[in-house]
């Protein structure tokens, strides 16, 4: 789920940028420090999006730089357990796949892409089913739903997304439009 938040810092604004417009400045600051930072009650921050009020700057004796107390908007992203979500498949692996949503990477077992028994294709870097004509690869859509969330650590990389495609409605966007057209 992503969520707008207000959130207050002091930003350090060098003197090589006095001459460019504060609010992008301060911004382009704010994101190379926090992006990708994990907040456990707020989540990932995606971006800070726009400075809503700042103070004068103080210039502190032997720095140079301009400190700012400034209040800003930040987009966060927070993996909310059995949230449905869509996404890319990034990488194929032999026991499952790695779905990009959002900011994180999620896991999707063989076991829970599909009822019918999975298997690797080397050859062509793919899941596929046994039964039914169905096969999952790289770059391919999906609709998941987050059935494990670990957000340990201070990064992203730290973090465990768990996902699974088995029930009514998810899965590969093409399986989805089969299911409907099946029924109408």
């Amino acid at each position: 789920m992503y969520e707008l938040t207000t959130i207050e810092d002091t930003v350090r604004i060098p003197p090589s940028s006095f001459d460019n417009p504060f609010d992008e400045t301060a911004i382009e600051i704010l994101n190379r420090k926090y992006v990708g930072k994990i907040d456990k009650k707020l989540g990932i921050m995606v971006m800070a999006t726009e400075i809503l009020e700042h103070d004068v700057g103080q210039v502190v004796i032997g720095d140079g730089s301009a400190f700012y107390h400034v209040t800003f908007k930040a987009l966060f992203f927070k993996p909310v357990l059995h949230e449905v979500v869509n996404g890319e498949v990034i990488e194929i692996i032999e026991f499952g796949s790695f779905v990009r949503i959002g900011p994180i990477d999620g896991l999707v077992h063989v076991s829970q892409i599909t009822d019918d028994f999975i298997s690797y294709d080397e050859k062509q870097s793919a899941l596929v089913a046994k039964d039914k004509p169905k096969t999952l690869a790289q770059s391919d859509f999906v609709r998941a739903r987050i059935v494990a969330v670990s957000m340990k650590g201070k990064t992203i990389k730290e973090c465990k997304i768990g996902l699974t495609m088995r029930q009514p409605g998810l899965g590969r966007f093409e399986w989805i439009d089969e299911e409907k057209s099946k029924k109408k």
